[in-house]
């Protein structure tokens, strides 16, 4: 008895220590991959990649590692590799088959990457939201929308729906149109349109600019103004065309009309 009691104290003595052990290289092997992580982020040949493919490696390099040092722990704790590969597969198989959205989603990470439809710093809107791409990880794309709220989408979702990209192009065509009583003189309308225009310092002079009459409404004359931008003005020419439009119309006795609506009653 006293042999069986002196042989289970050595086994749980081993065991507790290589338990122990253990931990101690899951904790330093985290710490690890966090050091590696920044080594990576501060390296000169990584900072010339684009911005879109640093956040995705980064993603993706942090589970591998992570991965990598919970097998050498389990390794550590006397798991035959053989087996412990076979139930990795197995497993990874298995969870595979029931998250199959996430093998999309890291699929369709790397089609993002591939075919650059967007990248970081760039404004895209989508049927499931709008802002500026700040992270494309191994799964997600996360966004900043005008309120700075984070909006987190599915890359799977991303790489197989239509996405607007507002920031691709380094010049963009702005579209306003302006509702006008019947009463005003059309050409009158058109020169203070133009005036505006004119005076304008973010409107591209050298790009075509289309003022006309484009609709009669039912109850104004819509006409559209198409100027050219460049894409970092593009907001701060559109709230100065409203505004300075607007003051223009009450300076030259140019009417805005309310919805109308005439009833006839017949006696």
């Amino acid at each position: 008895m006293d042999k069986l009691i002196d042989k289970l104290i050595d086994i749980g003595s081993e065991f507790g220590i290589k338990i122990i052990t253990s931990l101690l290289i899951l904790i330093v092997g985290f710490k690890v991959c966090d050091i590696v992580i920044k080594i990576i982020k501060k390296g000169r040949g990584f900072n010339r990649l684009d911005k879109s493919v640093q956040t995705f490696l980064i993603s993706f390099f942090n589970i591998a590692f992570k991965i990598l040092v919970f097998i050498t722990t389990l390794a550590h704790l006397g798991i035959p590799m053989t087996s412990m590969i076979t139930v990795f597969g197995s497993a990874t198989l298995a969870i595979g088959l029931a998250l199959q959205g996430g093998l999309t989603n890291l699929v369709g990470g790397l089609l993002i990457l591939i075919f650059k439809p967007f990248k970081v710093g760039d404004w895209i809107e989508t049927s499931n939201g709008s802002g500026t791409v700040k992270e494309i990880t191994t799964f997600y794309t996360v966004l900043n929308n005008l309120e700075n709220s984070r909006i987190v989408l599915p890359n799977g979702d991303l790489a197989n729906t239509a996405i607007k990209n507002n920031s691709h192009n380094t010049e963009r065509r702005l579209c306003i149109d302006f509702s006008v009583s019947y009463d005003n003189d059309v050409d009158k309308v058109k020169e203070v349109l133009n005036k505006v225009i004119e005076k304008e310092e973010y409107v591209l002079k050298d790009k075509e600019i289309f003022v006309r009459l484009t609709n009669h409404a039912d109850s104004a004359l819509i006409y559209t103004v198409r100027v050219w931008v460049l894409n970092e003005n593009y907001w701060n020419l559109k709230f100065n065309l409203l505004e300075n439009v607007k003051k223009e119309f009450d300076k030259s006795g140019i009417s805005i009309p309310y919805p109308q609506l005439d009833v006839h009653l017949d006696k």
